[in-house]
């Protein structure tokens, strides 16, 4: 036993010292007590298989699929418009939507689903993501005790009541308690909790795509070439194939996609062409959109009997009708050492054999319009193709640089397409899964998880990249600690103690003294090991006493879910520590007088609702 608590003292301290990372930190713990014969091999690597753990990397996964599809950019967008330039509006919102959600969905994926939107909106309005991270985390965890099944210690305090043949908790019972502590977080982080939130510098910046493209506009002049022509019932296009027509070689004029005017007869993939081939069909009312000078898109309006639609401003014309979650744009620059330098290309055939479309060229900050040059060092085009096929054009071409990130630029487009209600149907399946207990969370999680990969919502690549792996591996590996504190029986003798010392004094000293062990307990080790553990021991010395056991059993419930003082004392802590760049103090600087405030609210407001 004392082994025991030296082991836990030192991974504190470590912890704490914030030399190492906390996946490092969290495997020393884990093999210290393999090493020193606490834990045998199967108990050590019990958190590897452990089905939260499984759970948070699918969670993970599924925020991706919401992120990539554009759920969490368009969900930024809502918060920015609702906070306005107010990072203190922006960071109550963000709050208060991850407790309401976390009521009925995982804490944890409650904060997978909102950690993107959060960083995006932070950067957005000119704030950093440790300024609400945290909160989201913290509010997620509140927001837990809405409802029966928010969170796993709910559930565990009421089956335990059960089992002990007393009446349980209705499903929305823990909300009496709940959301006046969801209020009190809110009113804490607005009038104290922001002014002690860390200002962490991070990397994790989002693309500004509005800026991007406004850059584009000046750059290239992309303005004064690019037009949207309808395809009329006496126009000589209809029922016949592109690839007889050779715009680009008679014509000069560039097709660069096709919408559909009637999609709803058509398979929803087929309602834009987003890359007309050869073989693409012309169909009534098509609408195009195409690139050329405006003398030879003259022509072929008279030619070809086409209609001239208006333009949207070009910068929105190019966000909502050239760039979706597949396909994007993106700006190309040739360096010094290229093989293509000297070369005398037509330009735009040859993006062409490389799957994608030439916008605009410029060389010197000058537009070209040439259809061949001769490839100088710096010059520079706007392509536009699917954002795979960007990124693979990088890696045929050494020297091409691609400016900026593709793939964090298809993060911030907001129309949504097909699959984007894929992924938020995989969402909307954990949930039912979830609240009506149908199966395991783990099971619900993967298989969620599975639709978003199967679908395409997310590539597999992209996922993997997507999942925090030193948040899954530090949870994993701190998962022994709380199987070797019941082992040893440090955490009963602790918990027998307190209970029999506080116990006589009276019964509102003996919720105090519940809440504050509990919560110790659940800063180092998981929420519903601590409520495992706790729970029988509380109904023991409730029964003992002849007092209701239902106010302690609260506070049971309560105080696991208040692990605000350490980054390990829930997933959701975990999860934001690297995107927040956090450490080890801030969580106690931040959760201290947070964790007070439950503390006395529990103490005031508990024995009312549920009496002794």
């Amino acid at each position: 036993m004392t082994l025991m608590l030296t082991i836990l003292i030192i991974t504190i301290l470590l912890f704490i010292w914030g030399k190492f990372t906390p996946d490092i930190v969290a495997l020393i713990s884990m093999l210290s007590l393999f090493f020193f014969g606490i834990l045998n091999l199967e108990e050590t690597l019990s958190g590897f298989s452990n089905p939260t753990v499984i759970m948070i990397a699918a969670l993970f996964i599924i925020g991706e699929g919401l992120s990539q599809t554009g759920w969490t950019a368009l969900a930024g967008e809502k918060f920015i418009k609702l906070a306005g330039k107010s990072s203190t509006k922006l960071l109550l919102i963000t709050t208060f939507g991850s407790g309401l959600l976390s009521g009925f969905v995982s804490n944890t994926g409650t904060v997978a689903t909102l950690l993107p939107v959060t960083i995006s909106s932070a950067w957005s309005i000119g704030t950093l993501p440790s300024k609400l991270l945290m909160p989201v985390a913290f509010g997620s965890n509140t927001g837990g005790l809405l409802t029966l099944t928010g969170t796993p210690p709910n559930i565990i305090v009421n089956n335990t009541m059960i089992e002990s043949g007393m009446e349980g908790f209705s499903f929305f019972e823990f909300g009496l308690i709940g959301l006046p502590l969801l209020i009190l977080a809110l009113l804490y982080f607005k009038f104290v909790g922001h002014r002690l939130l860390p200002d962490n510098k991070t990397n994790n910046k989002p693309v500004d795509i509005s800026s991007t493209l406004h850059k584009w506009i000046e750059a290239y002049k992309v303005d004064n070439d690019y037009y949207r022509l309808r395809v009329r019932s006496v126009s000589p296009l209809l029922n016949t194939k592109l690839g007889e027509w050779e715009f680009e070689e008679k014509y000069n004029v560039s097709i660069l996609r096709i919408k559909r005017r009637f999609p709803k007869v058509l398979k929803p993939k087929e309602a834009f062409i987003e890359f007309p081939e050869n073989d693409t069909e012309f169909m009534y009312h098509d609408i195009l959109t195409v690139k050329g000078d405006t003398k030879d898109i003259n022509a072929i309006m008279i030619k070809f009997r086409l209609g001239l639609l208006p333009l949207e401003p070009m910068a929105d014309e190019m966000r909502n009708n050239l760039i979706n979650q597949e396909v994007g744009m993106s700006e190309i620059i040739v360096t010094p050492k290229s093989l293509m330098l000297g070369q005398k290309l037509r330009i735009g055939q040859f993006f062409k054999r490389e799957g994608v479309q030439l916008m605009a060229v410029s060389r010197n900050n000058k537009p070209l319009t040439d259809r061949e040059i001769t490839v100088k060092a710096g010059d520079a085009y706007l392509i536009r193709g699917i954002w795979s096929d960007i990124e693979r054009l990088k890696s045929h071409h050494e020297n091409l640089v691609i400016v900026g990130s593709p793939e964090g630029m298809a993060k911030t487009v907001t129309n949504l397409t097909f699959k984007s209600y894929i992924a938020l149907f995989a969402l909307i399946l954990m949930v039912v899964l979830l609240v009506f207990n149908l199966v395991p969370g783990a099971i619900a999680a993967l298989l969620s998880a599975g639709i978003v990969l199967v679908s395409g919502c997310v590539p597999i690549t992209k996922a993997y990249k997507g999942i925090s792996w030193v948040s899954v591996v530090m949870i994993a590996a701190m998962i022994p600690m709380g199987v070797a504190l019941q082992k040893t029986g440090t955490a009963e003798l602790l918990a027998n103690g307190l209970v029999d010392t506080l116990g006589s004094i009276g019964p509102v000293a003996l919720l105090a003294g519940v809440f504050i062990l509990t919560t110790s307990f659940s800063q180092v080790i998981n929420n519903s090991a601590t409520a495992v553990l706790m729970a029988p021991i509380v109904i023991l010395a409730a029964n003992t006493l002849e007092i209701s056991a239902a106010p302690f059993m609260i506070a049971v419930a309560i105080s696991a879910s208040t692990a605000f003082l350490t980054p390990v004392g829930t997933t959701t802590n975990a999860m934001v520590i690297t995107a927040g760049g956090y450490k080890f103090l801030d969580y106690l600087k931040v959760g201290a007088p947070l964790l007070i405030l439950f503390l006395i609210t529990t103490l005031l407001l508990v024995p009312v609702i549920w009496p002794f």
